[in-house]
């Protein structure tokens, strides 16, 4: 009798791959772009799927698989199993849904934490005149403030300094807690844009200027468009970054400018928090911020924001 992929997987881990080995290995060997989406009119809630190259088809993994998880999270919590089954998925060609009949959602929904990281890139700092940061300094997003790559950044009636920060991202794929540097990339699941919307008057100049009342205002977090496994990414901190307002470039750099790399925020957040799959790390924004032209400028109803990172995509947001 043929096994289910997804309880193949499960058999083939439990008769022959030790644990601490999969541990050890982390999730690894799956060059993949994985989404999250809603088909057009059938009401089936979130799926799982597989992108068959940038801006093409989807694999529907649940449709592939019944036994498949419907979430990313859910699939994420699977470790390397799940990578290896919406692998096979995609090798079989089947199941393929046109990008015309899906909704793109964020990559990961309802994340357990949104950890962001502010001032570390060093051209940023230059920027502002500001010290390079000697530990990264961490603040956060509420979960809700998360909307898809395609989806609307809607202004706040309570903010009249709303600004973009164009982002790498990166989520967790397995559970740890004291992780070392040396082992942190075995934790990450893969990589993604965001943009970290601000309100500059929230975070500057009230709430005691503690950042997260301006950071996590409703649709403040666009995500996307995939999450693009470590090994479909060359080297995620040698990658150009850019974000264009209205097809204007407003900033570009590269993320060999990050002071604090992946590793070592994995392993510096873990040292207080135990991290847990789909949890989504912000990893701060080069320089050209709206809030530091002369004069500042801000977004406006109507504007269109796209955040681009070489070799994962772009997210396009309209404002309203």
């Amino acid at each position: 009798m043929r096994l289910p992929l997804r309880s193949y997987c499960i058999f083939r881990s439990l008769v022959g791959l030790n644990q601490t080995t999969a541990q050890s290995r982390g999730l690894s060997g799956a060059a993949m772009r994985l989404v999250q989406f809603r088909r057009h009119g059938d009401g089936e809630g979130i799926r799982v799927g597989v992108e068959r190259g940038e801006g093409l088809g989807v694999v529907d993994l649940k449709a592939f698989d019944p036994s498949m998880p419907s979430t990313m999270r859910e699939l994420l919590g699977l470790g390397d199993e799940g990578l290896e089954c919406a692998q096979r998925a995609l090798a079989s060609s089947q199941h393929v849904l046109e990008r015309s009949e899906i909704h793109l959602l964020s990559p990961v929904l309802a994340p357990e934490k949104v950890v962001c990281v502010g001032m570390n890139y060093r051209d940023h700092c230059l920027e502002q005149n500001a010290p390079i940061p000697k530990e990264p300094i961490i603040f956060s997003k509420f979960p809700s403030a998360i909307t898809g790559p395609y989806d609307d950044i809607t202004l706040p009636t309570e903010s009249q300094e709303v600004d973009w920060e164009v982002e790498l991202a990166f989520v967790i794929g397995r559970r740890g807690k004291h992780i070392k540097e040396e082992d942190a990339l075995s934790y990450v699941a893969g990589f993604t844009v965001a943009n970290d919307v601000s309100a500059r008057d929230w975070q500057m100049k009230r709430n005691g200027k503690q950042w997260l009342l301006g950071k996590t205002f409703d649709s403040f977090c666009p995500l996307g468009p995939a999450l693009v496994t470590t090994d479909a990414v060359n080297d995620p901190h040698s990658l150009g970054i850019r974000c264009l307002v209205n097809g204007d470039t407003v900033q570009s750099s590269n993320t060999d400018q990050m002071i604090f790399k992946t590793a070592a925020l994995v392993s510096w957040v873990s040292k207080f928090v135990t991290l847990i799959p789909g949890d989504v790390f912000l990893t701060g924004t080069p320089p050209g911020v709206g809030v530091f032209k002369k004069p500042p400028v801000f977004l406006k109803k109507g504007d269109v924001v796209e955040c681009q990172i070489d070799q994962i995509g772009s997210i396009i947001n309209k404002v309203v």
